[in-house]
């Protein structure tokens, strides 16, 4: 690229990144640069279950984890992040969950104009293409994000269903409908047993356009500031330092992590931090890589009888994987179609709420040592609260940008985040001790009925949970002191430069982050477009 000058930078092409430079660069008018420290792409990520294959390879991911806190146990979680094109939404479990109107109308209510749910449900409606039976006020149908429900069926899921009910929580056919409550199938970017990316979706459709420049294994390195005025980027690609202009904007889209890194190795940040580690102060914004969150999420395992042949664990053994092959190229059903979790329950954990404030994913298997299938029969529960107040921090810890940085999450430090943990694991138990699952799942393996008191179950959750890979809110939405940009996405005291993924969460949304992220590219791309 001889003429290294465009009218928009989008530094990411991750979820809302593509979204970004699909948007930008559909009316011909503007020349779109889009950068991808990745790759263009990988093999696996096009096959749903393939995101088991690309969970640990640093091929496709950037590979992070935190650092050791109490909350972990003090071990390091992984912290998987999609590193091609298409970011996470290319790497991810497919999973698609909008949240709660609460949650847009929390971000409106503090202060955020323009983020309300009536506000932002049009958004979601325009860019999904639903198929499943939905309220069209709710669901849209011609967007070029392609959703589908999980086709999964059989026995299993019916007892998780009626198991379900009969603990109080009732089958729903729509959780992005008007109420997320209940148990359902799990809607996922899935289409014709294809991963539908936002790279499938978004950045393919676009790549002939002339005025669309889609630039992969290119890392950003800094913004180029001029005064108080973001006007380009530094990046390197195949080895050499290469700077592009803006005319109008840039639009860092490197999600919750990178994000708020980018930011840091400019100058924009905390004073103090950024001089430690011999960056030169540009701009100072004290809240730029704190409020981190994520769902924390402790993985309960049951057995369950072989005889039944209900897991994956007994049809994917042996021949029965190459019968899964075939079956998925048959029909795109079957152990290779998958999403994460393909039914999943919204639930509240005590009398009095308004709407949900927990989830559990239900996995029809148990995952052995390098997320290969266990040899024993059995399946997965994994719940977390939705709506996590515990907040931790991303930092730099160094002025390379080849250094990862600090990740701290402080999990299970806010006491509601305890409270709401333990009675959803509770809940979990209960459901699989009804009377519908009786004969099906013979014994609890993870934590074990030995574990019962809130201290043990604490403990083993602070020595065994995961993240659910949903980080957000580094780069939060607001204007109090805190916040790094304001409710257009316009970095606060800064000109040309805006954030656009999750890391302008100011809260967790109530599920998988991946929608929300999307409909945040979509969001922003209006905004980007109505200043021009």
């Amino acid at each position: 690229m001889d003429n290294q000058v465009f009218d928009y930078i989008v530094v990411g092409a991750g979820s809302a990144g593509s979204v970004l430079a699909n948007r930008l660069s559909a009316n011909g008018k503007h020349k779109v640069l889009v950068l991808e420290a990745g790759r263009e792409s990988h093999p696996w990520s096009r096959i749903p279950v393939g995101f088991a294959k690309l969970i640990e390879n640093p091929a496709a991911n950037w590979l992070y984890s935190s650092e050791p806190d109490a909350g972990t146990g003090q071990r390091r979680v992984p912290i998987p992040r999609g590193k091609l094109l298409g970011g996470s939404s290319s790497i991810n479990g497919m999973v698609f969950v909008r949240g709660q109107s609460q949650d847009y109308d929390t971000w409106a209510q503090l202060g955020n104009r323009g983020w309300s749910y009536r506000e932002v449900l049009p958004i979601f409606r325009d860019m999904e293409s639903y198929q499943g039976e939905a309220d069209d006020e709710y669901r849209g149908r011609d967007g070029l994000l392609k959703v589908t429900e999980s086709n999964e069926s059989g026995p299993l899921y019916d007892a998780l269903i009626k198991a379900a009910g009969q603990v109080g929580i009732n089958y729903t056919k729509d959780y992005n409908g008007a109420s997320q409550d209940g148990i359902g199938m799990t809607q996922a970017t899935i289409r014709k047993g294809r991963r539908m990316s936002t790279a499938v979706c978004y950045l393919d459709p676009a790549r002939s356009r002339p005025n669309l420049t889609i630039q992969a294994n290119a890392l950003t390195e800094s913004l180029l500031l001029e005064g108080k005025r973001c006007v380009g980027v530094r990046y390197t690609l195949n080895g050499q330092s290469v700077e592009a202009r803006a005319n109008r904007e840039v639009i860092v889209s490197g999600g919750s992590i990178n994000s708020p890194q980018l930011l840091e190795l400019s100058g924009i940040g905390q004073p103090d931090r950024l001089q430690g580690l011999g960056i030169e102060v540009r701009h100072e914004l004290k809240g730029v890589g704190e409020n981190l969150r994520d769902h924390y999420a402790p993985r309960m395992k049951w057995a369950v009888s072989p005889g039944l042949g209900m897991t994956y664990n007994d049809k994917a053994r042996g021949l029965g994987l190459v019968w899964q092959a075939l079956k998925y190229g048959l029909t795109h059903k079957g152990l290779l179609g998958l999403p994460a979790a393909p039914i999943r329950a919204y639930i509240r954990t005590r009398a009095g709420l308004d709407a949900p404030d927990a989830a559990i994913s239900f996995v029809p298997f148990l995952v052995g040592a390098n997320f290969q299938l266990a040899k024993q029969s059995g399946m997965t529960a994994i719940m977390n609260i939705l709506r996590s107040e515990s907040t931790g921090s991303i930092h730099v810890s160094s002025k390379s940008p080849n250094r990862p940085p600090a990740i701290r999450f402080n999990f299970l430090s806010a006491q509601l985040d305890r409270e709401v943990t333990l009675e959803a694991m509770r809940i979990t138990r209960r459901i699989m001790d009804a009377p519908a699952m009786q004969g099906i799942a013979t014994s609890e393996i993870t934590p074990g009925i030995n574990i019962q008191s809130d201290d043990e179950l604490l403990d083993w959750t602070r020595n065994n949970a995961e993240t659910t890979y949903h980080p957000v809110g580094t780069c939060k939405m607001g204007s109090d002191p805190m916040a790094v940009v304001d409710d257009q996405l316009r970095v606060h005291g800064m000109e040309g430069l805006r954030v656009a993924d999750a890391s302008i969460m100011p809260t967790l949304t109530s599920g998988n982050t991946n929608a929300p992220s999307i409909m945040i590219g979509e969001k922003a791309s209006r905004l980007v477009l109505a200043a021009a």
